[in-house]
C-alpha cells in the first residue's frame, strides 16, 4: 500500500509539473490561478501547489489560459509581459493562439487595430488612430470554445485613453467592463533580435475587413525616416492595419504596424514601430500620460534654449 501510494504521489507530481497553469473565473466573483490536472464532464481537477481540488462546471464562469509568467506580470507596473523558450510555429497554428487578442479600433471618424498586453483590458494602438477623438470602441474576437474553429464578436464602448505619443505613434487604451472578465493577451517580443529575412507576419483589420492576416519578412531591422527607428518589412498592410501586431514566429509581438509607402509601381513598404520602442513608452507611460483638457496630449514640452558659442 506504502508503495503504491509512493507510485500515486509521484505519477501526481509529474502531471502537475507538465499541467498548463489556468485562471478559472467563478460564479461567486472570485478566482482561482491553478494547474490544470484533469477534465471530466462535471468537474475539473486542478493543483493548487499543496493539494488538489476539484471544481465543479456549473461554478466555473470562464477559464483562461495563461502562463505563469502572464499570471505574475499581473501585478507589475509595466503592462506587458515577456516569455522566454517558446517554440517556433507556423503562421496557421500561431494564428489561432494569438489571434483572440487582436482587436479593432473604432471612432466616429475611422477605424484600425490594436491588440490586448493585459489581460485587465490594457490595449496598445496607433495615437493617429484615436488622435483628437474621445469616443472610442474595441472590438473583440472571443474563442467561446477555446477551439480556434469560431470566434464571436463583442463590442466595448466604455474605453478610457490612459497614454498617447504623438511623436512615438503610439497610444495606451484601457477597455473598461463590468464584470471581473479576462482578456487574451500577447507577449512582446525583442525587436532586437530580428534578422534581415526573418519571416514576420501581421493580424489587423485593413479597410474594415476584420482579422486579416499576412505574411512576409523583414526587409531591414532598423530603417531610419524622420529621425525614428522601424522595422522595414514585406507583409501587407493597408489603412486599418493602423496600430495592430507584427508577429515573429513565436508569436511574440516585435513591431506596432504604423504605416506604409504608397505610389505607383510600390508595393512591401510596409513600416512598424519596434517593439523595444513601445516597451520604453509603457515603462515610463506616465510621462505620456493623457489629459483630455489639453489638445496637446500626451505631455509635450518646448525645445531647451541653446547658448550661442561666443570667442570672447
Amino acid at each position: 500500500m506504502r508503495c503504491m501510494f509512493r507510485v500515486f504521489l509521484f505519477a501526481l507530481a509529474a502531471a502537475s509539473a507538465s499541467a498548463q497553469v489556468m485562471v478559472f473565473d467563478l460564479v461567486d466573483g472570485t478566482s482561482v490561478s491553478a494547474r490544470l490536472l484533469a477534465e471530466k464532464p462535471d468537474r475539473v481537477y486542478v493543483d493548487l501547489g499543496f493539494t488538489v481540488i476539484s471544481i465543479p462546471r456549473d461554478a466555473i464562469l470562464q477559464i483562461s489560459d495563461i502562463s505563469i509568467e502572464d499570471r505574475a506580470s499581473l501585478s507589475t507596473e509595466f503592462l506587458f509581459r515577456e516569455e522566454t523558450g517558446l517554440p517556433f510555429q507556423n503562421v496557421q497554428d500561431l494564428v489561432g493562439r494569438v489571434g483572440p487578442a487582436v482587436v479593432l479600433v473604432q471612432t466616429p471618424t475611422g477605424l484600425g487595430s490594436g491588440f490586448i498586453i493585459h489581460a485587465d483590458g490594457w490595449v496598445i494602438t496607433n495615437d493617429h488612430v484615436i488622435a483628437g477623438e474621445h469616443d472610442l470602441r474595441v472590438t473583440v474576437f472571443e474563442d467561446p470554445d477555446r477551439d480556434g474553429r469560431g470566434l464571436e464578436r463583442r463590442v466595448f464602448e466604455n474605453v478610457q485613453i490612459v497614454a498617447t505619443s504623438p511623436e512615438w505613434d503610439l497610444a495606451l487604451l484601457r477597455v473598461r467592463t463590468e464584470d471581473p472578465r479576462r482578456f487574451e493577451t500577447v507577449p512582446l517580443g525583442s525587436s532586437e533580435s530580428l534578422r534581415q529575412g526573418q519571416t514576420v507576419f501581421a493580424i489587423g483589420n485593413p479597410l474594415g475587413l476584420e482579422r486579416t492576416v499576412s505574411e512576409g519578412i523583414v526587409s531591414l531591422r532598423n530603417r531610419v525616416i524622420n529621425g525614428n527607428l522601424f522595422i522595414q518589412a514585406t507583409a501587407e498592410i493597408n489603412p486599418g492595419n493602423s496600430g495592430g501586431p507584427l508577429f515573429n514566429l513565436r508569436g511574440e509581438v516585435v513591431g506596432v504596424n504604423n504605416m506604409k509607402v504608397v505610389g505607383f509601381g510600390t508595393e512591401g513598404l510596409g513600416f512598424a514601430i519596434p517593439s523595444e520602442v513601445l516597451k520604453r513608452f509603457l515603462r515610463n507611460r506616465d510621462a505620456f500620460a493623457f489629459d483630455p483638457r489639453n489638445p496637446n496630449s500626451g505631455f509635450r514640452y518646448n525645445t531647451p534654449p541653446t547658448s550661442s558659442s561666443s570667442n570672447e
